[in-house]
């Protein structure tokens, strides 16, 4: 990675957790686990979707690194790059992408408390690697689902970018008519 990337990764991931933690703060048990439509993720299940999501990303570039590089893919990464960051808008959220079977949510932490401290501890690894790694991330690629190779700086900025994605999901979570109102206190009036 240049310096350039070594700085804006960092920044990025974390901008997006505040992102998300924002939009998650305070949140009733009935809101975390309200359904929009009995085929659309609770805010529990997209957190959830993003810790899983996070591991298996930073797994498959560890496991990209010890193949040999490839530069001649370079020129297709860059033509792409528009696509990663897009990711995160409301426009890419028109465009349904359906996730893969290992990085669904299961109900493995039912509590929101530990789907919280999950995710800052799996965030937390993957700012410490894009901070720190030496490896040739823009040389060693795999395949996204929907726009083909990317290289390891591309995947972590989907990283950041997926998570912003979540963000515009639960917020629409959060508008729809029949979303729990109320305080999370009960002795708050």
């Amino acid at each position: 990675m240049d310096a350039n990337e070594r700085r804006l990764l960092p920044d990025q991931l974390t901008a997006s957790q505040s992102r998300l933690l924002a939009v998650v703060a305070d949140l009733t048990p009935q809101q975390w686990h309200f359904h929009e439509d009995p085929d659309r993720w609770s805010i529990a299940e997209n957190i959830e979707h993003l810790i899983h999501f996070e591991s298996f990303i930073i797994q498959a570039i560890s496991n990209s690194l010890p193949r040999p590089a490839e530069p001649e893919k370079q020129s297709q990464a860059a033509s792409r790059q528009l696509r990663v960051l897009s990711l995160g808008t409301v426009e890419s959220r028109r465009t349904q992408l359906k996730a893969r079977e290992a990085v669904r949510p299961t109900g493995k932490w039912r509590d929101p408390k530990d789907l919280i401290e999950e995710f800052r501890r799996a965030r937390a690894h993957t700012v410490a690697f894009a901070s720190e790694t030496d490896a040739d991330l823009q040389n060693h690629f795999f395949p996204h689902i929907a726009f083909g190779d990317l290289d390891g700086c591309q995947w972590l900025q989907v990283l950041s970018c997926h998570t912003d994605r979540h963000v515009l999901q639960i917020q629409q979570v959060q508008a729809h008519a029949a979303y729990p109102k109320g305080n999370p206190d009960p002795e708050t009036p």
